[in-house]
């Protein structure tokens, strides 16, 4: 599909990636707003940019990623006074029509900050003008077509500054075979570094797909935590018979609780899961019964309880501690490490007590029990 016909009809994919976006969004802006409300004397506003807005529709009528969320925020009280969104196209016909959209949108008058929307080429001059800025607390989102304008220093630029976190769109279908085409090898440069691409082109020979798409991955996350953000979570999209991967959403921060938000967000749209652990993808492989055991990765719950048996042996911490301690970088979540303890315990190979002493109740597992590792 072309750039040109993609706003033609919105795809399941598209549908998800916009769910996780707008849901993250909403989630975001109430605990950074509910902060700044403790300290009323600093800044009192919070931004969303999307630096490839498209023109905030499909042609089939859905709505796309920047109408849910000025949608939003005509209909909340803390962000009718306080967003402000900045939408940028270089497609001329996109940014006219998204002006148009906004327009459109019922109330959107009512916003203390109208919506500025851009058209530019995103480059050089738009990193440079967010690195020399001091931001306030923003959601950016970064979706290309391809791989051109989308860097590490485009992400840093923004992730930089307190309350600001990052969600893009990788291409990995593009990213893969640009790696070695050396037409477009500043682009992969921007986006790994320099050394670190030279060292990836190096570590794919001979790998076999999947492998392949665990390196990238992997140094793409490393890449971007060594830019100071040390909480990176990639969500998996793949094609239309689940067989090859063609997207990864990736999400970028400096800040614990919006890595936990965003990990409970991209669970629950997870296709699959195997014992209440979420496969972190969405596969539509996943909907039809007789092919999904050759596309689930395996994630065990036993996984999860010989790891935190094997990591905290002899250490005595609450529930939370566990979960904090051990859950970055893996596709566990909270309820895992719930249920997890709770086996342990039953089978004898922890203990544990709540603060007044007495043991868990049968069939619960809180943040506060103290669990002992044998």
């Amino acid at each position: 599909m072309s750039a040109n016909n993609f706003f033609n009809e919105q795809k399941e994919q598209s549908l998800i990636k916009s769910t996780i976006v707008s849901k993250y969004f909403i989630v975001w802006a109430k605990i950074i707003i509910n902060t700044q409300k403790k300290y009323p004397r600093n800044a009192q506003k919070v931004a969303y940019i999307d630096l490839f807005a498209g023109p905030g529709r499909y042609k089939d009528g859905t709505i796309s990623t920047p109408t849910k969320i000025l949608n939003s925020a005509v209909q909340d009280d803390d962000l009718r006074t306080r967003l402000v969104t900045i939408f940028n196209d270089k497609n001329e016909d996109n940014s006219k029509e998204l002006e148009n959209t906004i327009n459109e949108i019922e109330n959107i008058k009512t916003l203390t900050y109208q919506p500025k929307v851009w058209n530019e080429e995103v480059g050089q001059n738009i990193v440079s003008k967010f690195e020399n800025m001091s931001l306030i607390p923003t959601l950016f989102f970064v979706d290309p077509w391809g791989y051109k304008g989308l860097s590490l220093r485009l992400v840093n630029s923004v992730v930089k500054d307190w309350g600001c976190d990052a969600i893009f769109f990788f291409n990995y279908n593009r990213i893969n075979m640009g790696l070695n085409n050396r037409n477009v090898k500043a682009h992969m440069d921007a986006l790994f570094g320099s050394d670190r691409c030279d060292e990836l082109r190096t570590n794919l020979q001979n790998k076999t797909p999947e492998e392949k798409e665990l390196l990238i991955i992997e140094e793409l996350c490393n890449a971007l935590k060594e830019y100071g953000s040390r909480y990176v979570l990639p969500f998996r999209f793949r094609d239309a018979k689940g067989k090859r991967t063609s997207h990864h959403l990736i999400f970028v921060s400096k800040n614990f609780k919006g890595y936990e938000t965003m990990k409970g967000i991209m669970a629950k749209e997870s296709t699959s899961n195997e014992e209440g652990v979420p496969s972190f993808e969405y596969d539509p492989a996943d909907f039809l019964p007789q092919q999904m055991l050759l596309f689930k990765l395996s994630r065990s719950l036993n996984t999860l309880k010989d790891d935190i048996c094997k990591n905290f042996s002899g250490k005595t911490m609450t529930m939370k501690e566990v979960y904090e301690s051990h859950n970055v970088d893996t596709p566990f979540i909270s309820k895992n490490y719930k249920d997890a303890l709770k086996e342990l315990y039953d089978d004898k190979k922890i203990t544990a007590i709540s603060k007044t002493g007495k043991p868990p109740k049968k069939g619960t597992f809180g943040d506060d029990i103290l669990v002992t590792f044998n």
